[in-house]
């Protein structure tokens, strides 16, 4: 059958500069990773974190990320290290490829959440932070798998049907070439990893957009973010046709992600709480003290905002309102009905009860008679954001 339209694959997948092997795979990998920390840094920002912490929990996340992919893919393919032909040795050579998804998001949570504790952070604004990041990440990264001629799916006659190499097991990263001419499959395959990386932009604007909306807090926008990429990787895994582990005639990863989908769903209508907000937890509550005039004339042209530490020691949940006016001011006020916690030990405190007024009988915000006989407060009294 002769194809009018198709998706090219690459040739070659691996450059060789100055002896070092250049792979495709590994720099889409490290331009996910890149374009990920920089929309958490951004969102990490907007909650109050000090700049640049994103790069602090890179260094924890990613390798944990990277052995948590490389050990789910040996668990889920024992076979190919570990059965006839294979050795062990090999599942250590993560450059010949084989990560999975799902381990890399376990541990990257995990290096996550080391991170947190070394910069005294709820984790769950962390995962809030890097939930739409993650699946642009993976968007990246799954171009290294059409350079990789890799991950593709069943036979089509559908226009965007993609053309496979036949590659060069002598030749690692190279295209097979007779007379001087790559090798081709006979067929057009889908090309199930561009579904997945659209699939992962979508899934990248519509958290964006649901959690402008809707404000959520506590991690419900990773708990969207799980969800939606589950939904989208459920029906592109019974389209791949490439190797992997059954269960009772199924692909492994599609047990996983009905799995990680109730967990995210559950997580997500289990938990609730407003948009958490971060100050340093020693955050000054009143303002510095005037300096008495000296005879030399000075002018204070400092913005409060700079005397803050760069990297606090540990951070505190506040609401919105009085995070505003820190940063307004660079003075925290004091807290409302709302109790502010400690980022390392959130505690979920119980609402105020309302205090009933009795006819004749002063409420608690009036000074009693003949303490304010023009209605003003008390000098030491503090107003409520």
């Amino acid at each position: 059958m002769r194809y009018y339209a198709a998706i090219p694959s690459p040739e070659t997948s691996v450059w060789h500069v100055l002896g070092l092997p250049i792979r495709a795979y590994a720099l889409c990998i490290v331009l996910g990773i890149v374009a990920g920390v920089l929309i958490m840094e951004f969102r990490l920002r907007k909650r109050g974190v000090a700049p640049w912490a994103s790069l602090d929990m890179a260094v924890w996340a990613v390798p944990a990320g990277i052995i948590g992919a490389r050990i789910y893919h040996v668990i889920t393919s024992p076979g190919d290290y570990f059965g006839a032909g294979g050795g062990p040795v090999r599942a250590l050579y993560i450059w010949e490829g084989g990560l999975g998804v799902w381990g890399a998001v376990a541990g990257g949570a995990f290096g996550a959440w080391l991170a947190a504790r070394q910069l005294g952070l709820p984790l769950t604004v962390l995962l809030d932070a890097a939930a739409p990041g993650l699946p642009v990440s993976q968007a990246i990264g799954r171009v290294g798998n059409w350079f990789n001629n890799e991950l593709y799916g069943g036979v089509t006659t559908l226009p965007w049907g993609l053309r496979v190499h036949d590659m060069d097991r002598a030749n690692p990263g190279h295209a097979t070439v007779i007379d001087g001419k790559a090798v081709t499959l006979p067929e057009l395959y889908h090309p199930t990893f561009l579904y997945e990386a659209l699939w992962c932009l979508g899934v990248a604007a519509l958290v964006w957009f649901l959690d402008k909306r809707f404000r959520f807090g506590r991690g419900r926008a990773f708990a969207i973010y799980v969800m939606a990429y589950t939904v989208g990787r459920l029906w592109i895994e019974m389209m791949r046709t490439d190797e992997a582990t059954h269960f009772f005639g199924v692909r492994l990863n599609v047990f996983t992600s009905i799995i990680v989908f109730l967990a995210g769903l559950a997580y997500f209508l289990m938990v609730k709480g407003p948009r958490e907000y971060l100050v340093p937890v020693d955050a000054p509550e009143t303002a510095p003290e005037a300096v008495e005039p000296s005879g030399v004339s000075q002018v204070d042209v400092s913005d409060p905002a700079d005397a803050r530490p760069a990297t606090p020691r540990a951070y505190q949940v506040v609401s919105e309102p009085r995070f505003d006016e820190y940063q307004r001011t660079g003075v925290l006020p004091p807290a409302g009905p709302e109790v502010s916690t400690p980022a390392e030990e959130p505690v979920d405190e119980p609402a105020e009860e309302p205090v009933e007024e009795t006819a004749g009988q002063p409420s608690a915000g009036q000074a009693s008679s003949g303490q304010a006989s023009s209605g003003q407060a008390s000098s030491g009294q503090a107003k409520e954001s």
